[in-house]
């Protein structure tokens, strides 16, 4: 089965996780007969002597390619350690009082309308302030804690850019439901989630991109079509079309819905196919250009934007107890409804 939906993975943060602090410390002739545990707190200062017996408890010292069962195992002259210590842990999120626009709340699960510029859940950067932090100042202990506290209750997110709607899960059975319906990305269920973008230039009437995403070879913050990724669907409809000041069409509002569900696909889809998101710095440098060709006030509009222009703007699910059909509607926000009246006004 596919994985639960993270297509926009705010600021890539599974991608920045801190990784383990490698030390290598070779012994020399005058250390020979020392313990492994007294020697590598000698050179490693300020490192405690039980702290790095703990990490021998845990495999992670290693004599040359032999993992150090011992802390009181004795060294040779020559002999090379190496010790890995892991990332700290990161602390758990504490309730912040966020304002949060609700959409729906009863006892299984939450729907927010999540307005651009809020994170979803703590990473690197990002340990407060978030909607994960607002969610436990409004829910309490009700939020499931199957997410683990990073993300206790989320079943999908949202770019810290992206606007629109996302549920959240309050209890362990809510969670378990949402994410198979997640996972499945509507295939055999009624789950609906739609995004608008606003894109440069246009494309055809509707259409759809298979290409498999992975991250960048070369950028820790980007994804790309690589044939090495996992299989990634995109299906788009074409809603409107705007023109440049000599009424040639110069950008499009079109409707996205996932088949998938990759990390920025909506982005790297549509980049891919020749048509980036407007306001998006990441995959859109190249069409820079062309905003010389709009109109002032959608030039004003589209410089003042600060993000991508794409919104969440439908979310329809089975209700996790109920068996309901729940159908929600976002209208896009008021920095979009600006640009898109600029637009249109050509």
């Amino acid at each position: 089965m596919d994985q639960p939906d993270f297509e926009n993975d705010d600021a890539l943060d599974v991608a920045t996780e801190a990784a383990d602090e490698v030390h290598e410390v070779a012994v020399s002739a005058e250390e020979a007969g020392e313990r492994t545990d007294r020697l590598l707190a000698a050179r490693l200062a300020p490192l405690s002597r039980t702290r790095i017996q703990r990490l021998v408890t845990e495999g992670r010292v290693e004599n040359g390619a032999r993992v150090v069962g011992d802390a009181a195992e004795r060294v040779n002259a020559g002999d090379v350690l190496t010790l890995r210590v892991p990332a700290p842990e990161p602390a758990e999120p504490l309730p912040e009082a966020i304002p949060l626009r609700i959409v729906h709340e009863d006892a299984q699960l939450i729907v927010i309308d999540k307005p651009a510029g809020l994170v979803v859940h703590p990473a690197p950067g990002n340990w407060s302030g978030t909607l994960v932090n607002a969610l436990l100042h409004h829910c309490g202990d009700s939020l499931s804690g199957i997410g683990g506290v990073k993300r206790p209750g989320i079943v999908h997110r949202l770019d810290k850019d992206t606007s629109g709607l996302l549920v959240v899960a309050k209890t362990d059975a809510a969670h378990k439901a949402l994410a198979a319906q997640f996972a499945d990305h509507g295939r055999t269920g009624d789950l609906d989630r739609a995004y608008l973008a606003f894109v440069w230039g246009v494309p055809d009437q509707r259409g759809m991109v298979d290409a498999p995403i992975d991250r960048h070879p070369a950028s820790r913050v980007k994804m790309a079509v690589r044939q090495s990724g996992r299989q990634a669907v995109t299906h788009w409809r074409l809603k409107e079309t705007f023109c440049d000041t000599s009424g040639a069409p110069v950008a499009s509002l079109v409707e996205c819905q996932l088949e998938t569900g990759r990390t920025h696909q909506i982005r790297v889809h549509m980049a891919h196919i020749g048509h980036p998101l407007l306001g998006d710095e990441v995959y859109g440098l190249g069409f820079r250009t062309k905003l010389t060709r709009l109109p002032e006030d959608a030039k004003t509009a589209l410089n003042g934007l600060g993000r991508q222009a794409l919104h969440a703007a439908r979310l329809g699910f089975v209700h996790p107890k109920t068996g309901k059909i729940l159908s929600f509607e976002s209208p896009l926000p008021q920095e979009l409804r600006e640009l898109r009246t600029a637009l249109a006004a050509t």
